[in-house]
C-alpha cells in the first residue's frame, strides 16, 4: 500500500516541513549537476560512514567532523525514487507533527530523530565502509510520532490487489503499522542493511521518536486523539 494523503487538517501551514522538503530537493538537484567523480567526492565528504564514526584515531583530511555527517547525511539521496518516497511521507505526515509540536520544536525533533536513527545504524554496522544517506531515519521518527498521536486519522492509500488498483481510506494505525512491520521484518531477514537500505535506522528512528514525542508535543495535543 502507498499512502497518498491524509485526512487530518492542520491549524496552520507547515512552514518547516515544506522548508525541509525544499532543502532536500535543492541538495538533490545540486547532486545531479555534479559529474561522476565530483558526486563521489561529495558523498564521501557528507555521507555517514559507520567505520569512520567509530575509528580511533579519526581519519585525517575530512571536510567536516565525522559527527556532523550524522546530520548532513539526512539531506543526501541516491535517486529519484529514494527522494520521492521520502518526501511523500514527510509531506503527508510531517505537517501534523509540526502542528503538534510547534515549528521550532519540530526542527529539533526531526533532527534528533534523524541523528538517533543514523547512530543506531552506524552502531550495528560499526565496521561498514558503505555510506549511509537519506532522510528515512528522521521521517521514521515522524511516522512513529504520528502513530501515537493520530492512530485513527484516515489516510487515502493506493492498494494493489493483483492487477486491480484502487484508493481506499485506511486508519493511520494500519498504514503505519504495516510500514513498521515491513521495516522490522526486512531488518531481521537482511541483518540490518541490504539493497542499500538501512533497515535498522528506520526501526530505531520509529521507536526512539515514539518515546520522544511526549516532551515535544504541545499540551493540548493528546495521545490517540490529536487535538
Amino acid at each position: 500500500m502507498i499512502p497518498l494523503r491524509d485526512i487530518n487538517p492542520t491549524e496552520r501551514f507547515a512552514v518547516i516541513t515544506f522548508s525541509l522538503i525544499l532543502l532536500n530537493v535543492a541538495v538533490f538537484i545540486f547532486e545531479l549537476t555534479l559529474g561522476n567523480r565530483a558526486s563521489e567526492l561529495f558523498m564521501e565528504s557528507f555521507a555517514l560512514v559507520p567505520a569512520r564514526l567509530f575509528a580511533s584515531p579519526r581519519p585525517a583530511g575530512a571536510v567536516i567532523p565525522v559527527e556532523a555527517t550524522l546530520v548532513t547525511s539526512m539531506f543526501l539521496h541516491g535517486g529519484f525514487l529514494h527522494i520521492g518516497g521520502n518526501m511523500l511521507y514527510l509531506w503527508i505526515f510531517g505537517n501534523n507533527i509540526e502542528d503538534a509540536t510547534g515549528r521550532v520544536r519540530f526542527i529539533f525533533f526531526y533532527l534528533i530523530c534523524g541523528i538517533l536513527a543514523a547512530y543506531a545504524h552506524a552502531y550495528i554496522n560499526f565496521t561498514s565502509l558503505t555510506p549511509m544517506i537519506g532522510a528515512s531515519g528522521a521521517i521514521s521518527g515522524v511516522l512513529g510520532a504520528y502513530l501515537l498521536l493520530y492512530p485513527r486519522a484516515r489516510v487515502i492509500t493506493l492498494v494493489f490487489f493483483g492487477f486491480y488498483v484502487r484508493t481506499v481510506q485506511v486508519p493511520a494505525m494500519y498504514v503505519l503499522g504495516f510500514w513498521f512491520a515491513l521495516q522490522f521484518l526486512s531488518a531481521m531477514v537482511s541483518g540490518g542493511s541490504a539493497g542499500g537500505v538501512a533497515w535498522y535506522a528506520h526501526v530505531a528512528g520509529f521507536i526512539a521518536c515514539m518515546l520522544l514525542i511526549g516532551p515535544f508535543k504541545r499540551k493540548t495535543v493528546l495521545f490517540g486523539g490529536g487535538r
